[in-house]
């Protein structure tokens, strides 16, 4: 995908324009972004059902991939949460968004996402801030996991059991 490709997502009544981020930035959040999330993911292998391939695994619903993953970052650090939440979607400037009107008003052009902008859109549907989060981790690092599986080939079978099972009630990984 070209750094100035956006796609878009409409969340109630704004729509947002996602840009990816430039490569040597997104490598940079890559090592944060997974050594924080990789435990929470185990939230989303029952959602693969069947499916064997990681690149699935970005292919499943963002709204329901974001109640999952709101659930599986419990253990999750709130300070760092709410840092990698701003390097996906304010820091680099990579969000625009546009309120969606009456068809007879003149939009205006999208604006940048910022902090205060982003605090008075998501207040009270924090959920729509991850689910959006969740589009920027797919427009950077889809292609990712669709060569990881090409490496792996079955083994991530065997990964999704392992978290599964590390994730279910009474094991000694989850988070109390």
């Amino acid at each position: 995908m070209k750094l100035f490709e956006t796609k878009t997502r409409q969340l109630g009544d704004v729509i947002f324009h996602v840009r990816p981020l430039p490569a040597l930035t997104a490598a940079n959040i890559s090592g944060e972004l997974f050594g924080t999330l990789l435990p929470a993911l185990g939230s989303l292998a029952p959602m693969m059902g069947e499916k064997t391939d990681p690149a699935s695994l970005l292919d499943i619903d963002s709204a329901e991939a974001a109640k999952a993953l709101a659930k599986g970052m419990s253990s999750i650090s709130g300070d760092k949460l709410e840092y990698l939440l701003k390097k996906l979607l304010i820091q680099h400037r990579n969000i625009s968004f546009e309120q969606v009107g009456p068809f007879d008003a003149k939009k205006p052009d999208p604006q940048v996402l910022t902090e205060d902008i982003a605090n008075e859109l998501f207040c009270g549907d924090v959920q729509d801030m991850f689910i959006l989060a969740f589009d920027v981790i797919k427009s950077n690092y889809s292609g990712f996991f669709e060569k990881l599986g090409s490496l792996f080939g079955d083994h991530i079978g065997a990964f999704k059991s392992l978290i599964t099972k590390a994730t279910q009630p009474g094991s000694k990984n989850t988070a109390t």
